[in-house]
């Protein structure tokens, strides 16, 4: 398979297919952003991606202010590690679980289980958490240790993901606002964001009409389709593979890395950018460029590749600076003047700003 072949798949791919597709290959995460009306069906939309496309397992998280980690354990467990737990706490059942996610598992369920022990892996592949960013720090702690090592011991036991796994925060944006926001440490550790507008469309649920009517809850029971699918064939684990090699083989000019240089300097050095753009960041800045450049048929990067990447892998990162702590106070200016200037500056409109620096040729 060449760089064609890559190109070829790319193209029959939705973008929330590519976004996960560019994840599962980093074996990182990424943020899923939508509008608070759709949230619920572009976490139907996630779950069937997940299954249909790359054949993988999968739950869904529906998180509030009230989840515990006991709550997570539960939900994210296969069905086979399921149906062998047995929950210190009595309240902590798969009845009451399945009241609050919804999840799928391929394979043959016919099967003995498999003691925890003995279990490689005892969690499924994808991960999705809606409104994630209202659970308590503790938890978004515990699942970054799960994102970072793949294994959280807790007191009902412990988890141990899969090697392909990927964590999806799904989260309402409205007004370009995200209220409240993911904390610091989770927030630096999501490879991409991705944030998909209805207009976008659905592809799974608008194939097999299962866009709901008033926004019936996620948790639904999720059907796999028994018809043909007009879509192209699953994504296979040779075709990531193979997108993992030769990613790591992109070739950049030194005009391009001084590029992706400058885009870094000029984020850092910003009056509107008050933190977000760690050493981390910048890794993954250059990571995620070169795994889209076989997308696109070529093995070395261009200047609108990298652009492209820095909208995905800073947006979600950037912090926007207070009008308080603007840094041209401390020299006179006026609270109220630099309140106006900064009254409608947003990730998106600093991510313009840096990317209208002229590109190499």
């Amino acid at each position: 398979m060449d760089y064609t072949d890559l190109a070829d798949i790319a193209r029959q791919l939705s973008d929330l297919e590519v976004a996960i597709l560019l994840c599962l290959v980093a074996r990182e995460h990424c943020l899923i952003e939508t509008t608070s009306h759709w949230i619920n069906d572009l976490a139907k939309e996630l779950a069937l991606i997940g299954s249909t496309t790359f054949n993988y397992s999968y739950c869904i998280l529906d998180c509030s202010s009230a989840t515990s980690i006991d709550d997570i354990f539960n939900d994210v467990l296969t069905p086979d590690a399921r149906a062998n737990y047995r929950p210190s706490r009595p309240w902590l059942t798969t009845e009451s679980s399945s009241k609050r996610s919804s999840y799928k598992s391929l394979g043959d369920y016919s099967k003995s289980p498999t003691p925890f022990s003995r279990l490689s892996s005892n969690v499924v592949n994808i991960v999705v958490a809606k409104n994630f960013n209202f659970v308590s720090d503790d938890i978004q702690m515990h699942m970054l240790q799960l994102m970072r090592s793949r294994e959280l011991v807790t007191e009902s036991g412990t988890l141990i993901a899969p090697q392909d796994f990927l964590f999806i925060p799904l989260v309402a944006r409205d007004f370009n606002q995200l209220k409240p926001p993911l904390k610091p440490h989770m927030n630096d550790n999501l490879f991409i964001s991705h944030f998909h507008s209805p207009e976008d469309g659905y592809t799974y649920l608008e194939e097999n009409d299962w866009l709901s009517d008033g926004q019936i809850s996620a948790s639904s029971v999720i059907h796999k389709s028994k018809g043909k699918q007009s879509k192209s064939a699953t994504v296979s684990p040779l075709v990531m593979e193979q997108l993992r090699e030769t990613s790591a083989s992109v070739s950049m000019s030194a005009e391009v890395v001084r590029y992706v240089q400058d885009i870094v300097v000029f984020l850092r050095l910003s009056r509107a950018v008050a933190g977000g753009v760690s050493a981390y960041a910048n890794i993954q800045f250059s990571r995620f460029a070169q795994l889209l450049a076989p997308l696109h048929g070529i093995d070395y990067l261009t200047p609108s590749i990298v652009a492209l990447a820095a909208r995905k892998v800073f947006r979600h990162r950037i912090i926007v600076t207070p009008p308080g702590e603007d840094r041209s106070l401390q020299y006179g200016s006026n609270l109220h003047a630099v309140s106006d200037v900064l009254a409608d500056v947003t990730p998106d409109s600093i991510l313009d700003g840096v990317l209208a620096l002229e590109p190499p040729l």
